[in-house]
């Protein structure tokens, strides 16, 4: 199904849609299980139903979340994302530098007058500097620049607390074990500001999971997982092993870039793709990205059934297959290129600009990559052979042009 939006506006989905049914007993399961605190880890539970929405336990936090979220990163409407709240699906995810900081202060004012446990609230702060291409962190990464990038999330939101602080977009034990940054997120919980820890992750995801299973530190790893995913045996261990340890789970970039092809002109069935991620139950819940009134929809009628029908899986075209928009973060690239270019970073950001036309996010990512207007100038030929099949230099070429355009047009 296409991620297109209908122009269902909020007045005629809030009078048609799902939303009268599931939404009272939907936030009316959330108080309690918020206000019980933790408890003692045993074994992973089964998933349970309540006024028709599948919950799942988020590991040994003793939070029961329903399966699908919202990932608030592409939405500019404060009237959807009530109207997500409204209906039940209370956990909304969000980052310090989305929007450049719009975001967070849009949840804010939605949140405004809102009980406290009646929403479960995520942001995520990069830890920096990092080396563009590693992701490596450097003796000049502390946790002092960290708590006051989280103390300005905090601000934005207009919140005392977060239910889930996460340290973004790390690639690899080391950084999942950097202990400067451990001591920060361990600083956030201490002080109340952070009631669970956690790091989220865009490839490497196996090696990261089990670091984190490793270090017995966080409560929370958000995971890039989707059906088109190269790794997916090791993948699908590493969170049931993650399930064994009480370390929960939570899945992004479900829908694997929105479209096959650049032209847009071949969707992804958004519905299949998400039934496809919950099927694992593993996953507490995803948080495929809302920016319309028929998205939430859809995303309704998936928290009551994952059943995956044999058309969906046709739409899948599960046969592991080359191109896409999604690059997988395999990070073969980095040791074939002789420029030494951040080239999964630029592949994400191709995918942000031509898959979900989010073009402030594909900026900013291109700009913290610190690339020259050229970066394959000087090479007569592309030395870079992708596992996906794409064309690096190519994609490379087209999306660094972005640099051109001034700052502004994407504030």
């Amino acid at each position: 199904m296409n991620r297109k939006s209908s122009g269902i506006d909020r007045r005629s989905f809030l009078k048609n849609s799902l939303l009268g049914v599931a939404g009272a007993g939907a936030l009316a399961a959330l108080p309690s299980a918020l206000r019980g605190g933790q408890k003692v880890f045993t074994a992973p539970k089964a998933e349970t139903k309540k006024d028709g929405f599948i919950y799942r336990k988020l590991g040994k936090t003793g939070i029961t979340l329903p399966i699908v979220s919202m990932g608030v990163m592409n939405s500019d409407s404060e009237n959807l994302i009530r109207a997500v709240l409204d209906a039940g699906l209370v956990h909304l995810d969000t980052a310090h530098g989305y929007m450049r900081g719009r975001n967070e202060e849009q949840i804010g004012k939605v949140l405004q007058g809102r009980p406290r446990d009646s929403f479960f609230l995520a942001t995520k702060v990069p830890g920096e500097p990092v080396d563009g291409r590693t992701r490596m962190f450097s003796a000049e990464t502390k946790a002092g620049p960290f708590l006051e990038k989280f103390d300005l999330s905090l601000k934005r939101l207009g919140l005392e607390y977060v239910d889930i602080l996460y340290l973004h977009n790390v690639t690899s034990r080391d950084a999942v074990l950097f202990e400067p940054l451990m001591k920060a997120l361990e600083t956030a919980k201490k002080s109340g500001k952070a009631r669970f820890v956690g790091v989220s992750t865009h490839s490497n995801e196996h090696e990261v999971i089990r670091a984190a299973i490793e270090g017995k530190f966080h409560d929370v790893v958000l995971s890039g997982y989707n059906f088109r995913k190269s790794n997916l045996v090791e993948l699908d261990k590493a969170i049931a092993e993650a399930a064994q340890a009480g370390l929960g789970i939570i899945a992004m970039k479900t829908l694997a870039g929105n479209y096959f092809d650049r032209e847009r002109q071949q969707p992804i069935n958004a519905k299949a793709a998400l039934k496809w991620v919950l099927r694992n139950p593993g996953v507490t819940t995803a948080i495929p990205g809302m920016t319309a009134f028929d998205q939430l929809e859809l995303n309704l009628s998936v928290v009551k059934d994952i059943t995956l029908t044999e058309a969906e899986k046709k739409d899948l075209r599960l046969v592991p297959q080359e191109g896409g928009l999604y690059c997988q973060g395999c990070d073969q690239c980095l040791e074939q290129c002789p420029n030494a270019l951040p080239i999964p970073a630029l592949m994400r950001s191709y995918m942000y600009a031509y898959g979900y036309k989010n073009l402030g996010a594909a900026y900013d990512l291109v700009a913290s990559s610190k690339v020259s207007e050229n970066p394959c100038g000087s090479c007569a030929g592309c030395a870079v052979r992708c596992a996906q099949g794409f064309n690096v230099r190519e994609r490379v070429t087209d999306i660094v042009r972005i640099q051109a355009a001034p700052p502004e047009f994407f504030a």
